[in-house]
């Protein structure tokens, strides 16, 4: 992985301590794709990421051990050089044999001798130590990518599912919409009522003209009868009883005289 820190040593311990594991590990870090990876690309880098965990663990533990032993030999040294001037004041008055002050100097020598193995094995577990912990944040990271992608392409899926609901039930609804509007403008049966309606409207009109033609002579001839009636009640309102006797039996009227 282009983006990792000291990938050919990192590559190079794995191959030295993880074997088979560290070509996993190198293909799974340079290879991983997480817009086109699928779910069991996912699960074999997760597998991977478990696997450099514990081997992570395992170098912690390590490195706490040669840390440790780094310690406890500097202390070692750093007393016996204290106690090295005790021992040559003794020697000097005799005190302690020259066979114990020879040993006690071997074993100081040693442990000095021994001292910058032990800081080297400190070093190279630590370096080992991070190195593993790159890798698991590299492997973490590319997990972590793998699943915000996942949740992204879940989202957008979502969304294009609720969109595609949302247009399918507006099609349903404008063809419901069409359909109605067809019936109301192209129903036979409606067509039909309507046709009718109008025709004996037609009727119902001509009808009522031949109606208003024969009842125009009817409607003169009481208006004269009226009239008639009117006038002859008019003559005969202001009559004397003498002069109604005349009429009603048909003699002709007095002279006023």
């Amino acid at each position: 992985m282009s983006n990792l820190n000291g990938w050919g040593l990192t590559a190079r311990l794995i191959s030295k301590h993880f074997g088979a594991l560290g070509d996993r590990v190198s293909e799974a870090i340079a290879n991983f794709d997480p817009e086109t990876a699928t779910e069991a690309d996912r699960d074999r880098l997760a597998a991977t990421l478990r696997e450099t965990a514990q081997k992570l663990a395992s170098a912690r533990s390590a490195f706490d051990k040669e840390h440790g032993d780094v310690v406890r030999l500097r202390e070692l040294i750093a007393n016996d050089e204290k106690a090295a001037l005790t021992l040559a004041e003794r020697l000097a008055a005799g005190k302690i044999s020259e066979a114990t002050v020879s040993l006690f100097c071997d074993e100081l020598e040693a442990n000095k001798a021994r001292l910058p193995v032990e800081i080297q094995e400190e070093a190279d577990a630590r370096e080992y130590m991070d190195e593993l912990q790159k890798i698991v944040d590299a492997l973490s990271k590319q997990l972590a990518d793998f699943d915000a992608a996942a949740k992204k392409a879940l989202q957008e899926l979502a969304a294009a599912k609720a969109q595609k609901d949302l247009q399918q039930l507006r099609m349903e609804r404008q063809e419901q919409l069409s359909s109605l509007s067809s019936m109301q403008t192209h129903s036979t049966a409606l067509n039909a009522l309507t046709r009718r309606a109008q025709s004996v409207s037609n009727e119902a009109a001509g009808l009522r003209i031949v109606a208003d033609i024969a009842q125009k002579p009817l409607d003169q001839a009481a208006e004269i009868n009226a009239i008639r009636q009117s006038v002859a009640q008019a003559d005969t309102a202001g009559e004397t009883a003498l002069q109604r006797l005349q009429r009603l039996s048909g003699a002709k009227p007095a002279d006023a005289a």
